[in-house]
């Protein structure tokens, strides 16, 4: 299995890739294809699972801003996350999720935030995000899926206030 930046060669793989992941529909395809073309792309942060030459798993990490009245925070949000309906239960989804915080760390920022299943990411250190004064209002979320991960120590007693997603997301 190699783990690596998705290329421009790899677009209708990862297109085709979310749409079987996600129940055969396209709106998590379309969203990587906005993020993409979006001011919050990062594109060490669009990652993919190979393996024999075949795309099986895909992560996107991008900007979003956690905002607090002036003040505006730079932070990461994780979505999608996708692996080839055969391919799951292998811990692809698991090494994807883990080379994306640890890009995000080698790139300085400070936390992740998602919305995501509740049992499965605090596996790799989220939380819930409002304990910590984070607040989310584009999307009615109950709070156990609203979740945080610090990878700067320190950041969580830093950074209070607003997610907002960016318009890429709507």
């Amino acid at each position: 299995m190699n783990i690596r930046t998705e290329t421009s060669n790899d677009f209708k793989a990862i297109y085709d890739l979310n749409y079987e992941a996600f129940g055969n529909r396209d709106n998590e395809s379309k969203l990587v294809e906005r993020i993409r073309e979006s001011s919050g792309f990062i594109p060490e942060l669009s990652i993919v699972a190979e393996t024999n030459g075949e795309i099986v798993g895909h992560i996107l990490l991008s900007k979003a801003n956690v905002i607090d009245g002036e003040d505006i925070t730079e932070v990461i949000v994780l979505a999608p996350v996708a692996v080839k309906p055969s391919f799951q239960k292998r811990g692809i989804g698991s090494r994807l999720i883990l080379e994306g915080l640890k890009i995000v760390k080698e790139l300085g920022y400070g936390l992740v935030l998602l919305i995501g299943h509740p049992s499965y990411y605090p596996n790799f250190g989220f939380k819930p995000a409002r304990q910590y004064g984070i607040e989310l209002h584009q999307f009615n979320v109950p709070d156990d899926v609203f979740m945080v991960c610090e990878v700067k120590p320190g950041e969580l007693s830093l950074v209070k206030g607003e997610l907002r997603y960016p318009p890429a997301f709507f």
